[in-house]
C-alpha cells in the first residue's frame, strides 16, 4: 500500500507537464485548452491503473517516460474528429453506413468551389433580384425528363427520401386517407416505417389487399370521398415470392385518373438510367414512373442515382407546388453544398459520362479485371495465407432489394488471433478497412475499393502481423 501511495505522489501535475520541453510546443497545434484535456485524460489513465493493480513499480517508471508521447497522440486523436474516410471492402456497394456511394469527383470540386466563399444560391444573377434555390436542380432535371420523354414535370430538393415522403403525404393528404397495400408497408434502417410517417404527417393509412396478394380491386374497393392518394411503396430492402400478385403501375394510374384521384410513388431508389445495363435488371427508375403517369414521385439522391444525399419531389407541377409551398419545406431543404453536389452529378448524366459517376462505374466493373486485383494483392498477404475467393457483392442501401453481383475477393486468416480480430485491426489502421467475415476468414471484396487504394491495401496487409 506505501509503494502504491508513493506511485501516486511521484505522479506530475497537469501544470508541470504543460511547462516540459516535449509537451509545451503542442500548444501551438493543437491550444492550450486542448493539451489541457489530453493530459488529464492521460494521468487519469494511469491512476486507474495504479488503483486496480495492472500497473506496478517496476513499469511504472517506463509510463512515465512515455507519457508525453502518449500526450501528444491523444491530442492529435481528439483533434482528428470522428469522421473519416474509410476503404470499403465489405462486398455492399450502397453502404448506408459507409455513406451510401462515393461522390463524382466534379461534385467534390463543386462543394469547394461553392462551400468556400459566397454563392448564388438564392440569387438571380440576371435580374439581380432574389432568386430560388430550387432552380439549380430543377432546370437540370427537366432537361433529363425531356430527353427519356417525360412530359411537364417540376422537382424539389429536400434533404432525404424519408422527409421526401413526409412533406408530399402533409401536403397532399392531411386530415385525409391514403391507401397502400399492406404488402408495402415497410421498415427501412433506422427505423423509417411508412404507417408511422404516414401518422406523423396527418394522413390516415387504409391498408388493402394481403401481405402477399393485392388487387386493383382491393384499392378500388377501398375508395371514398375522404381519399386523398394511392401510394405505391418501393420494396426497398426485401422481396415477396412465390403466391404473389400486384397491380402493375399502368393499372393504378388508371384507377386514380377514373377516379379523380393521383398516384403518389414512393421509388426510393431514384434511378435516371436502365439499370439492367448496369447489371440490374427489374429495377423502376425515376423517368419509368413519370411516363407512366404517376402524379407525384419520390426517391433518394444518393441510391442508385449515385449523387449526394437528398431527397427528390417529382411529377405533376400543381402537386409539387403544393408540397413546396408547405411550411415544413423550408425546415427540410438543402443547403448550397448539396445543390452543388446534385448538379454535379445531374451533369454528368447529361453529358452521358456514366463512367464518371463512381456507382454506376462499380457496377461495370469486370468481375474477371477484379480476380487479377485480389491475385496481385494476394502476394503482399502471403503471411495470412490468402486465397482469391468468387463471391457477389450485394447493391445494397435500401435499393434493388435481393440483387447482387459477381465479384471476387480475398480471403485472410490469422493463425494468430481469428477473424474477428484480424476484422477489427484493419479498422484500426490509419485508413481504416472495412471488411466481412465468412467461414472465419476476413474478406476484401474489391469491387467496392477504387484500384487506387490497392496500393494501400498491400502496403498494410504486408507491414501487418498474421
Amino acid at each position: 500500500m506505501m509503494e502504491k501511495a508513493d506511485l501516486f505522489r511521484r505522479l506530475p501535475s497537469v501544470d508541470e507537464l504543460l511547462k516540459t520541453t516535449d509537451i509545451a510546443p503542442l500548444t501551438q497545434e493543437h491550444g492550450r485548452l486542448g493539451v489541457t484535456e489530453a493530459i488529464r485524460a492521460e494521468l487519469e489513465a494511469v491512476r486507474a491503473r495504479l488503483a486496480d493493480g495492472s500497473l506496478d513499480g517496476a513499469r511504472f517508471d517506463a509510463v512515465l517516460a512515455l507519457l508525453s508521447e502518449a500526450v501528444s497522440a491523444r491530442a492529435a486523436k481528439m483533434d482528428a474528429g470522428s469522421l473519416r474516410r474509410v476503404i470499403n471492402a465489405s462486398g455492399v456497394v450502397i453502404h448506408t453506413n459507409l455513406g451510401r456511394v462515393p461522390l463524382i469527383r466534379d461534385a467534390v470540386e463543386r462543394i469547394g468551389e461553392c462551400a468556400s466563399g459566397y454563392s448564388n444560391l438564392e440569387m438571380d444573377l440576371e435580374k439581380g433580384e432574389r432568386g430560388c434555390r430550387d432552380d439549380h436542380a430543377r432546370h437540370l432535371l427537366s432537361r433529363l425528363f425531356a430527353r427519356q420523354g417525360v412530359g411537364e414535370a417540376a422537382a424539389i430538393v429536400v434533404n432525404n427520401n424519408a422527409a421526401a415522403v413526409f412533406l408530399a403525404l402533409s401536403a397532399l393528404a392531411k386530415g385525409g386517407e391514403v391507401i397502400v397495400s399492406r404488402g408495402e408497408l415497410v421498415e427501412i434502417g433506422g427505423s423509417f416505417r411508412i404507417p408511422d410517417i404516414m401518422a406523423q404527417s396527418g394522413a390516415c393509412l387504409r391498408e388493402v389487399g394481403t401481405t402477399n396478394r393485392t388487387r386493383i380491386g382491393d384499392y378500388e374497393a377501398a375508395i371514398t370521398e375522404n381519399t386523398r392518394l394511392l401510394l405505391r411503396v418501393h420494396r426497398s430492402n426485401f422481396e415477396i415470392t412465390g403466391f404473389t400478385e400486384r397491380p402493375d403501375l399502368a393499372e393504378l394510374v388508371a384507377l386514380g385518373r377514373r377516379r379523380g384521384i393521383p398516384v403518389m410513388e414512393d421509388l426510393g431508389s431514384g434511378a435516371l438510367v436502365n439499370m439492367a445495363d448496369f447489371g440490374v435488371p427489374g429495377e423502376p427508375g425515376l423517368c419509368d414512373s413519370l411516363r407512366a403517369g404517376v402524379a407525384l414521385v419520390t426517391c433518394s439522391g444518393d441510391k442508385l442515382l449515385g449523387g449526394p444525399q437528398a431527397g427528390l419531389i417529382c411529377g405533376a407541377p400543381d402537386l409539387v407546388g403544393r408540397s413546396r409551398a408547405h411550411p415544413l419545406f423550408r425546415a427540410l431543404r438543402v443547403d448550397k453544398m448539396c445543390y452543388a453536389a446534385l448538379e454535379a452529378t445531374l451533369s454528368a448524366y447529361l453529358r452521358e459520362q456514366y463512367e464518371r459517376i463512381p456507382l454506376l462505374r462499380i457496377l461495370r466493373l469486370p468481375a474477371a479485371g477484379i480476380e487479377r486485383r485480389c491475385t496481385a494483392l494476394a502476394e503482399a498477404a502471403r503471411r495470412f495465407s490468402p486465397e482469391v475467393l468468387a463471391t457477389r457483392t450485394m447493391i445494397g442501401g435500401g435499393a434493388a432489394p435481393g440483387k447482387s453481383l459477381p465479384s471476387f475477393a480475398l480471403g485472410l486468416a490469422s493463425v494468430r488471433d481469428g477473424a474477428r480480430d484480424l476484422a477489427r485491426r484493419l479498422r484500426q489502421q490509419s485508413v481504416p478497412i472495412l471488411s466481412r467475415i465468412e467461414d472465419d476468414r476476413v474478406l476484401l471484396d474489391l469491387r467496392t475499393v477504387d484500384d487506387a487504394d490497392d496500393r494501400y491495401l498491400a502496403e498494410t496487409l504486408a507491414g501487418m502481423e498474421a
